[in-house]
């Protein structure tokens, strides 16, 4: 019986969520840089509202969407 440390689809998944996790944050960092400027966001608030749509728009959204695409395939 193999251990699930051995599941290669496992491993194939998790990676593939890390991969979407990644491309949902910088796209989520992109949107949120366009959003300051275009909102007019004074000074230091700026890069706390980039942080805060990096963090909120995408990263788990898009990895687990990513993961379950890869799971069913």
């Amino acid at each position: 019986m193999s251990s699930i440390s051995d599941n290669q689809c496992l491993k194939q998944i998790a990676m593939n969520f890390g991969v979407g996790a990644t491309l949902g944050a910088s796209v989520g960092a992109v949107y949120g840089t366009v959003d300051a400027f275009r909102f007019k966001i004074p000074g230091l608030l700026k890069i706390r509202h980039i942080g805060k749509t990096t963090v909120s728009t995408g990263p788990v959204i898009f990895g687990t969407f990513l993961a379950a695409g890869c799971g069913k395939h």
